[in-house]
């Protein structure tokens, strides 16, 4: 069953954790320890390639891989935390982040490091990634706390790959790739805990005809998935969250090269990195509090709009360290503040019964957004010698983007679904 939100926090007078704000945070720090995790990988590419003789190109394809196997797994791990509810789907798959990353560290060739650093920890992100806690706690909490819980919940992602990226750095220095993998394994048993408050399992209704009633009016999976497929909202906010992994993907694998090709200090591409994953945190407590008070679809279209008057602007500007790192901070607060809004749409829209299904299908598309952004800004590359191309496809995509949210329905109150 549910926490209940209202029951008192007990008989230590209010210093005890109440079931609401204990949800948020062990929510919120299972986003950040997901996140930090994932997004450390790149770290081992140069000790993990000298050390196995193996190419950049082949590990960088098993990550590839790992981004396409997430968005193609997602709906479904998203339809299994509908049914059997979220804590399971996430101690499952802190258990397969576990297995990875051990099947990593122990690889001796690049196939079988494919299939556990592509295939198996792509499947463990699906399962104990974002999407799933997001949708989790928007079923658990009440609706006015619903923007605040999934701004926390994606700031904490944020602060997690701030935090947890320089640790696995440390412990690649300290212990080894091979042991900073074994550590990281262990500290992904971490989640197992945190995910025991987001019992969202759907209780079962009654055997009695008031709950014979019920279950016939219930929405099912398959009826909400083809009033998705049909609605213009559930397209246009596939459509967005592809221009949102397209520009995510494109700076963080290429904005560093972009730095270089301008002839600044390397330390500045890695500062803008930092500072984009650091003001993500206050970008996206923002996004969740607007996301209370503002309609979200003109959310959505403002912070689209300012990324493509960002990405313009910095185009044009002189490339100094201080542009890149001005760009950089702001770039970060407009970063994943596309979230909550886009979580509160699909809510409002399709329900909660099923949302974790289809905010899945509405983040595969965020996916092959990102799996575009990577690999078209490297070819962009290859062909012309200069970002220039790739910078103007981002600027008119983050316009579409802003204009493909005009349609979406954002009713004051959450669409009608059979209860």
């Amino acid at each position: 069953m549910p926490p209940d939100i209202n029951a008192p926090a007990g008989g230590l007078r209010g210093r005890r954790l109440s079931p609401m704000m204990l949800l948020v945070l062990c929510g919120v720090v299972a986003a950040a320890l997901a996140m930090g995790l994932r997004q450390s990988f790149g770290l081992f590419l140069a000790p993990m390639t000298a050390a196995n003789g193996w190419t950049a190109s082949g590990f960088a394809f098993a990550i590839a891989l790992q981004v396409l196997v997430n968005g193609i797994s997602q709906p479904l791990c998203g339809q299994l935390a509908d049914r059997i509810g979220a804590r399971y789907v996430l101690m499952g798959g802190a258990v397969l982040y576990t297995l990875g990353m051990l099947g990593m560290a122990l690889s001796d060739g690049l196939p079988l490091f494919t299939f556990f650093a592509g295939l198996v920890m792509g499947v463990a992100v699906s399962a104990a990634g974002m999407p799933v806690i997001m949708a989790s706690m928007t079923r658990l909490l009440p609706e006015a706390q619903r923007g605040r819980a999934t701004g926390l919940g994606t700031a904490g992602s944020s602060f997690g790959q701030f935090l947890v990226v320089p640790l696995a750095g440390f412990g690649i220095a300290g212990f080894g790739w091979q042991g900073a993998l074994f550590v990281m394994a262990a500290a992904a048993l971490l989640i197992v805990p945190l995910a025991l408050p987001l019992n969202d399992r759907p209780t079962p209704l009654p055997a009695t005809p008031a709950g014979r009633a019920a279950a016939a009016a219930e929405e099912t999976a398959g009826q909400t998935l083809r009033r998705a497929f049909r609605s213009t909202s559930f397209w246009c906010l596939f459509f967005g969250f592809f221009v949102c992994g397209l520009h995510v993907s494109f700076l963080a694998v290429h904005l560093p090269g972009f730095v270089a090709s301008c002839h600044l200090p390397s330390y500045v591409g890695a500062g803008a990195i930092s500072l984009i994953g650091l003001f993500n945190v206050a970008g996206s407590l923002i996004s969740g509090e607007l996301t209370q008070k503002w309609r979200r679809r003109e959310l959505l279209v403002a912070i689209y709009a300012s990324r493509a008057v960002l990405m313009a602007i910095f185009l044009l500007a002189p490339k100094t360290t201080g542009t890149v790192l001005a760009f950089s901070a702001v770039m970060g607060i407009l970063w994943l503040s596309t979230v909550p809004p886009t979580v509160a749409l699909c809510a409002r829209n399709f329900g909660t019964r099923w949302l974790a299904t289809v905010f899945g299908l509405v983040f595969l598309g965020h996916q092959v957004g990102g799996f575009t952004g990577a690999w078209l800004g490297g070819l962009i590359f290859d062909r012309t010698g200069s970002y220039d191309l790739m910078w103007i496809v981002s600027i008119l995509a983050g316009v579409f983007a802003a204009l493909v949210h005009l349609p979406i329905r954002d009713a004051a109150r959450p669409a009608a679904v059979p209860a």
